[in-house]
């Protein structure tokens, strides 16, 4: 059976984004928005999606939660195993994509990942929850597993052990250096604003794109 979605459809008509709206610095814009999102009660607010590519070009696409942002880029934090630690080892680039429905808002962020200090990455580590140590610390992800009684197995022995958790050699994180931003605005009649950023030195250049 197939099903027809092609009648699914609705107006954008929550804003606007004007040249007037922008600002010098992306990331000051990008800011704005996200303190939107958060401020208004959004669940999930610093949800994003990462995408990234393999050597031979593969695409794949992942929901991860951003834990800090600033002048020196965006961070976020997993298991190096894992199939975007494995992409990330190979081909550096990265897309990450911000989608807030209810402000019809969509920033996409392109640049390049580096490593997160060690010590830095232990800090946050140990800032956790502790089923949050246990569950990095008990997991390797995105491997092959036998059954949920294994893992929940591993977890309850480490849980129980009565120390410290210890940050897997293999967990850290990446920070994404930008070079390219897209800042998308829903608008009525399909007439969506959109403009993009590119570094050019030590400035920006911006540019309006058709929807």
């Amino acid at each position: 059976m197939t099903d027809n979605h092609g009648d699914v459809r609705r107006e954008y008509e929550k804003g606007e984004l004007t040249r007037a709206d922008l600002t010098a610095d992306p990331l000051e814009l990008f800011s704005l928005w996200l303190n939107d999102a958060q401020t208004s009660g959004l669940t999930d607010a610093t949800a994003m999606t990462v995408a990234t590519a393999d050597g031979a070009g593969k695409p794949a696409a992942r929901i991860v939660l951003l834990k800090h942002h600033d002048a020196d880029g965006f961070v976020f934090y997993t298991d190096f195993r894992s199939g975007k630690g494995k992409a990330l080892a190979i081909n550096p680039q990265i897309e990450l994509l911000f989608y807030w429905r209810e402000f019809e808002r969509q920033v996409r962020i392109f640049g390049h990942v580096e490593a997160v200090p060690d010590a830095k990455s232990k800090a946050y580590f140990h800032s956790r929850p502790l089923e949050s140590q246990v569950s990095a610390a008990a997991s390797e992800q995105s491997a092959v597993i036998d059954s949920r009684q294994t893992l929940e197995q591993t977890a309850a022995s480490l849980r129980d052990s009565g120390v410290q958790i210890a940050k897997p050699a293999a967990w850290g994180g990446y920070c994404v250096n930008a070079d390219h931003y897209e800042f998308w605005q829903g608008r009525e009649n399909r007439l969506h604003d959109r403009f993009t950023y590119t570094r050019s030195g030590a400035d920006w250049k911006i540019d309006r794109l058709q929807p």
